[in-house]
């Protein structure tokens, strides 16, 4: 299975943060499972740590390349594909991020984890 990551789950993952549930930390870890995290939630990141409103123990450039290569997490580009499903994707939820992230499961047909429950309202496979 092909899972997208949001930036909460691959922190707190990272982390080793209970907040992750343990449901979609197994999924992450399993090595059946091509884990991804997104461009726009390293934008995500970067922008919040820029802002002050998310403290790293290092800059993102370093931090989150480093944890992704460490646990085998990839990349996922932001593609025109994915972008042209926001024409269509109702407004359930209004986070520009999320939304990314929601046009992107849906293009690739991943599974997107998250603790966020706007984007149950969605129809995609969630964990």
């Amino acid at each position: 299975m092909n899972l997208l990551l949001d930036a909460c789950d691959f922190l707190w993952f990272i982390a080793s943060d209970p907040k992750l549930s343990e449901e979609r930390r197994n999924a992450i870890k399993d090595p059946t499972n091509a884990v991804f995290l997104s461009s726009a939630s390293t934008a995500e990141i970067a922008i919040k740590y820029s802002t002050a409103k998310l403290d790293l123990p290092t800059p993102p450039s370093t931090y989150i390349r480093d944890a992704r290569i460490r646990h085998g997490i990839l990349t996922l580009p932001l593609t025109e594909e994915a972008c042209f499903l926001f024409a269509d994707l109702p407004m359930h939820h209004k986070d520009p991020f999320d939304r990314i992230l929601i046009c992107q499961a849906i293009a690739h047909g991943m599974t997107l984890l998250t603790s966020d429950p706007k984007i149950h309202l969605y129809n995609l496979p969630l964990i």
